[in-house]
């Protein structure tokens, strides 16, 4: 046990150089950054309090809380090379559960939403990236490579390789190109596509009311046959309905995690 905690730290204290490009050197890293001193006691409080210890690891959570401005439950299980970016203000449940690698910046909660028992916090798999200040809570589930933006609330199970934004949190991206942990800011804005595509839609509209109603002035029959072909020619694209109505479906059902 003793030698798999050794391994662990070790990670945790490498990935700090891989996730930040500020990292300059190993003394920097251990005295400077809050998010790594941070995992060191907690990984020592989750020992302890495995071993049914009582008081002493809550004190120690405390104290790291003191220090560091992050709180983290010692019932919480953090995975290896889990970095916690600047961290100020993070808050990790007792029964969350978060996998290898994963990326937390400042402001983040895992909580949960009431006082049920059991199993209340989230359940984060390896390589996720939450942004700062999103919450995500209750006892769900986000699958491996999910990406949380920053300010983003989630109250429900993501699958794995998406990409969430907004409150409630939307899923605007699914099992699509693998990113650099660092690039978690460039992600899509689903309402400017969809505002954009039902712009679109109206638009197309009043031009066949207009064209409908250029029809009703009095002309011969046969005008009204030229007319008519005219209009059908002026109809919007139906592949273009077609591209909208995907946009505007896809950005619904995000609405469904």
């Amino acid at each position: 046990m003793l030698s798999t905690l050794l391994d662990t730290l070790t990670t945790d204290f490498r990935i700090v150089f891989d996730r930040d490009p500020a990292a300059r050197n190993w003394l920097e890293v251990l005295f400077c950054y809050p998010g790594i001193q941070a995992l060191f006691f907690h990984r020592f409080a989750h020992l302890l309090y495995r071993l049914h210890l009582p008081f002493i690891p809550r004190l120690i959570s405390h104290i790291a809380r003191f220090l560091t401005g992050i709180e983290i439950h010692p019932g919480a299980t953090i995975g290896k090379g889990v970095f916690i970016d600047h961290g100020m203000g993070v808050v990790i449940g007792e029964t969350a559960i978060i996998g290898d690698y994963a990326l937390i910046y400042q402001g983040v909660t895992l909580g949960g939403t009431g006082k049920e028992s059991g199993k209340r916090h989230p359940t984060l798999g390896e390589n996720v990236i939450v942004g700062a200040g999103a919450k995500v809570l209750g006892n769900i589930t986000l699958g491996d490579n999910v990406r949380i933006g920053a300010g983003s609330v989630v109250l429900r199970d993501v699958p794995s390789d998406c990409t969430v934004v907004g409150i409630p949190g939307r899923i605007v991206y699914r099992a699509g190109e693998r990113v650099d942990p660092l690039d978690h800011g460039r992600l899509p804005d689903s309402e400017a596509q969809v505002i954009r595509a039902l712009v679109d839609r109206i638009e197309g509209l009043e031009r066949q009311v207009q064209s409908l109603q250029d029809m009703r002035q009095p002309v011969e029959a046969h005008a009204l046959a030229h007319a008519s072909n005219r209009s059908f020619m002026l109809m919007p694209d139906l592949a273009d309905h077609r591209a909208q109505d995907k946009i505007i479906e896809q950005f619904l059902d995000g609405a469904g995690i």
